[in-house]
């Protein structure tokens, strides 16, 4: 189901990475006391009163300023802004209305988007400084304090009801796939030879593919849809005429896709953006697949396939629980092999095991390795449970969470995986004090 999006923008050092923070409920964006700090945008994923959207954090909007970098702030904040749903448009209460704002405004007013003023550093004042703000004529402005987290509810309320309504699945029984990695890398012509025709266009200039295309279709019982997401950019090219739309339509697939089909050049090999864009995917827990493409390009002798996957999986070390495959897009060597992971992946996240089973493998752990101690106290782990799927996730009752430390947490982590597979998803657990409600996760 598709979730909404959110923007903050507004001129710099007007608190917009506070409010950031705030909202997602966590440090994640740099706060400092002068203009300029964020330079890219941040992602969070935030809910309020049942809905769940995404929240961007933009650079500041500088208008005829000849700095470094505010060119490129200027167009991560436009870039934000053409995707988004709701505008959170902040601004400085303390200071008025400043003709950059007023040049802000326009731009957004001329967007057509849904917009709400977060009236800022409001902390402790009367009410009466937000009326000025209403001629700006964008709609409601709310008095807030992002620091003090004054106003932040009411401002929620009035985003999340600009919200679009949540769009159901079009295809309920269909396996979802993200087609992801960096331009030219051979995507839309994987895409062209699954289905065996043109649905896409192909061409050897990066950044054809501009939209995230939708392309539903059937292979031997299975229903798919493939999303063929534009290639995500480097940063120093991201704002190009081009890619005004690319960015967050892939972040986008990502988040609403069951497995993300992650396609590396082999010619090149990992590069960072590799691992950016992997990183996110893990972070979201999603199914994972690495596809190396282009192997009809690499000269080969005895041991180049292993020497090949050994590097693709130093690389990308934290996600070794994603397969590998190699393949060729346009000579299509193994392509379907690639839908055969995806299908097996896909249910290795919705798999279920019983309660009884993941004791026994938790007894089994403890005998051979004993949990760790701390100040002469031992971690006891009473017993566990899976509590959710894609991607799985194990609640583990112990004495106290804290005595849980993260080496034996892998040592866990691998004893489970060695016994359920999850081939393709990341493991998540989370503990519990068993006379405390209250779960302490680590991821």
């Amino acid at each position: 189901m598709q979730k909404g999006i959110v923007a903050i923008v507004g001129r710099p050092n007007v608190g917009k990475s506070t409010l950031f923070n705030r909202l997602c409920g966590q440090r994640k964006a740099i706060v400092e006391d002068y203009p300029g700090v964020t330079r890219d945008r941040l992602y969070g994923h935030t809910d309020w009163n049942g809905k769940e959207f995404t929240v961007i954090d933009t650079g500041g909007i500088v208008l005829g300023e000849n700095q470094p970098f505010i060119k490129e702030i200027r167009m991560q904040a436009e870039l934000a802004v053409e995707e988004a749903d709701v505008i959170i448009f902040v601004v400085d209460g303390r200071d008025g209305i400043t003709s950059t704002d007023r040049e802000i405004a326009d731009i957004l007013r001329s967007k057509g988007k849904k917009i709400v003023i977060a009236a800022n550093k409001l902390e402790s004042a009367t009410g009466t400084e937000i009326w000025d703000f209403y001629s700006l004529g964008l709609g409601e402005v709310i008095r807030i304090s992002s620091e003090h987290g004054i106003g932040t509810g009411d401002l929620l309320d009035s985003v999340v009801e600009l919200l679009p309504e949540v769009k159901e699945n079009e295809y309920p029984n269909a396996i979802k796939v993200a087609i992801v990695g960096k331009p030219n890398v051979g995507k839309s012509s994987l895409v062209n030879n699954l289905l065996g025709e043109e649905r896409v266009i192909v061409s050897e200039i990066a950044g054809t593919t501009r939209d995230a295309i939708d392309v539903p279709f059937f292979f031997d019982g299975q229903d798919y849809v493939l999303v063929d997401t534009a290639g995500l950019r480097k940063k120093g090219r991201i704002w190009e005429s081009v890619e005004r739309y690319s960015v967050i339509r892939s972040l986008r697939a990502i988040d609403e896709a069951d497995v993300v089909l992650h396609i590396i050049d082999l010619v090149e090999g990992v590069t960072e953006q590799d691992t950016k864009i992997v990183g996110y995917a893990h972070d979201q827990g999603k199914a994972l697949i690495f596809a190396g493409n282009k192997w009809d390009l690499i000269e080969k002798e005895t041991g180049t396939f292993e020497k090949t996957v050994k590097d693709i999986r130093n690389k990308l070390a934290y996600a070794t629980y994603a397969p590998i495959t190699l393949i060729s897009a346009i000579t299509k060597q193994r392509i379907l092999d690639v839908l055969e992971l995806i299908k097996e992946v896909d249910l290795e996240a919705k798999k279920k095991v019983p309660t009884s089973r993941v004791n026994e493998i938790i007894r089994d752990a403890i005998r051979m390795q004993e949990p760790p101690t701390d100040k002469g106290i031992r971690l006891r782990i009473y017993y566990g449970l899976q509590t959710g799927s894609q991607p799985p996730k194990f609640t583990l009752f112990v004495n106290d969470p804290k005595l849980m430390h993260f080496s034996y947490e892998r040592y866990l982590e691998n004893r489970l995986r060695e016994a359920f597979g999850f081939l393709g998803s990341k493991i998540m657990l989370s503990y519990k004090a068993r006379s405390d409600t209250d779960a302490y996760e680590k991821r």
